[in-house]
């Protein structure tokens, strides 16, 4: 599984973004969580981001990409787990966040959105090393379902497999 972290501001744009049918034959909201609206991406993200300016925090939001390894079906519960541990990795646990499946040129991927704001504590939920984290969870991934590791996921020196990976 190839999965990639990045930060991303500006809900509407993100929205456009995730929600785009020119690049992908099929698009669906999987899951919202945490939010207020509790059915509709804009309404989730642009609440995310009200809080932010509300509390004058960082408004990025943390979002994972997942693809299938090639030539590998990827069930739901897969990345799912996958999500999950994400999660976690980067200290988000519980946060509020949105699921999205995308199938582009019948290959199915996952994208992850979470809020960074904490409404306990009303601070932004601080991200370290997450290329480090995430590169360690893909590695046990393709460990525990026994696939075909990328070169660039074995030797890290190897940059035009490991660009693959990190995009």
């Amino acid at each position: 599984m190839i999965l990639k972290g990045s930060q991303r501001g500006n809900a509407a744009k993100l929205t456009t973004h995730l929600m785009n049918m020119q690049d992908n034959e099929h698009v669906s909201l999987y899951e919202l969580r945490g939010f207020m609206s509790e059915d509709n991406l804009h309404g989730a993200l642009k609440e995310s981001e009200a809080i932010a300016k509300g509390y004058a925090l960082p408004a990025a939001s943390p979002i994972a990409s997942l693809n299938s390894p090639h030539d590998n079906h990827v069930d739901t519960a897969t990345f799912e787990a996958a999500i999950e541990l994400a999660e976690q990795r980067l200290g988000l646990d519980g946060q509020p966040r949105a699921i999205l499946f995308h199938e582009k040129e019948g290959r199915r991927h996952a994208h992850a959105v979470w809020s960074r704001i904490d409404t306990e504590t009303m601070t932004a939920k601080q991200l370290f090393f997450t290329k480090r984290r995430l590169t360690n969870l893909i590695r046990e991934i393709y460990l525990q379902h026994g696939w075909d590791m990328p070169k660039g996921m074995i030797d890290l020196t190897c940059f035009a497999e490991r660009s693959a990976v990190y995009g």
